[in-house]
């Protein structure tokens, strides 16, 4: 096989904890995270030499700053690949969103290259290397509704989340996830969602109370840095999100809807404005 190619989706977070710090800087988490229908296109091709990556989004880095050219080298030096790959990645996630867009396409580059080059890699030897990518690498080998523990390795399958609609929106700006668990660092009095009601209130199918629970504790920080997030939280609350959080690091929005028809209308608010705006089915 020369070629394959995948839909890399992108996530959100039903919650977000930091629970402590490993000696060696990495931050323990307790998270929530959730598959949204967002996803990237990405292929990779056999050839002769080096390393390329071709891409619809001219801004992106082609060299070893970005997961997939990573993901992609990590395989080609652990099992002495000879040859060389193109990685053609169509971006439909959002960048620096919060939504795991570079961590899915370095885990679709792990599936790929598996593949192409019959390596044979089990479960828990692909998860050992996408850790070493970033901590949302291994859920995005993945796909549904997980608990991510340890710096996001530790992974357990949840009950599905309750049917809904997220609406899901974007402002035109990024936010460095370096900068965020830096903001969190310096915050000592830090509101801790609590991660096990959720699960509870997914196991129990019941949508308004995983809605009313969710909670991330890197939002505050960016909340006021950034007031067009708690501008996006509240005009999604007019429209009848049961809930509203900021996924990830941010600065992406979403919020939870019962019906397809408020969803549509809270997305509806964001006529005009340069904002992305995308809805999940789940």
């Amino acid at each position: 096989m020369d070629q394959a190619c995948t839909k890399a989706y992108g996530k959100v977070n039903i919650g977000l904890d930091v629970t402590g710090r490993r000696d060696d800087g990495y931050h323990l988490v307790k998270m929530i995270l959730q598959t949204v229908d967002i996803y990237d296109e990405v292929c990779v091709r056999k050839q002769e030499k080096g390393i390329t990556i071709q891409t619809n989004k001219p801004f992106l880095p082609t060299d070893e700053r970005n997961l997939a050219y990573k993901a992609a080298k990590m395989l080609m030096d652990a099992y002495d690949i000879s040859g060389a790959v193109r990685l053609d990645i169509g971006k439909n996630i959002p960048i620096a969103a919060g939504m795991a867009g570079g961590s899915t396409d370095a885990a679709a580059v792990l599936k790929l290259m598996n593949e192409i080059f019959e390596l044979e890699i089990d479960s828990k030897e692909m998860d050992r290397f996408a850790v070493k990518l970033g901590a949302d690498v291994p859920f995005c080998l993945r796909k549904g509704t997980y608990l991510a523990e340890g710096i996001g390795e530790e992974l357990t399958k949840l009950p599905d989340m309750p049917h809904c609609y997220l609406g899901i929106i974007n402002p035109n700006f990024g936010i460095s996830t370096k900068w965020s668990y830096e903001q969190l660092d310096k915050n000592l009095d830090i509101k801790h969602p609590d991660i096990d009601q959720i699960i509870r209130a997914m196991g129990a199918q019941d949508l308004e109370r995983v809605s009313l629970g969710m909670g991330n504790v890197l939002e505050p920080a960016a909340l006021i840095k950034y007031p067009q997030i708690q501008e996006i939280k509240d005009k999604l609350k007019s429209a009848g999100a049961l809930g509203t959080l900021m996924s990830g690091s941010g600065p992406t929005v979403f919020g939870v809807f019962a019906a397809e028809e408020e969803c549509n209308q809270g997305l509806e608010l964001f006529k005009g404005e340069v904002y992305g705006k995308f809805k999940s089915q789940l």
